[in-house]
């Protein structure tokens, strides 16, 4: 079972995203922005999406255990 976890980005004007990926997904995207690349490719679980990276002013990983919702 390949890890998945939540993620938003939020872009100069305000604007905000928030996508289930895979953990290397996002560990991508992390290393993206370090490195200063122009763009990215995130493939989520509703789509995929090409970020523009020199307009993202911060990403959010969630925690792996934060879920909505009720359990035991």
């Amino acid at each position: 079972m390949t890890d998945r976890i939540r993620v938003e980005i939020a872009f100069e004007g305000g604007q905000a995203m928030s996508a289930v990926v895979e953990a290397d997904t996002a560990d991508a995207l992390e290393r993206a922005l370090a490195d200063a690349e122009q763009s990215i490719v995130v493939d989520a679980e509703d789509g995929r999406y090409t970020v523009r990276l020199d307009k993202v002013v911060y990403v959010k990983r969630f925690a792996r255990d934060s879920r909505v919702g009720f359990g035991a």
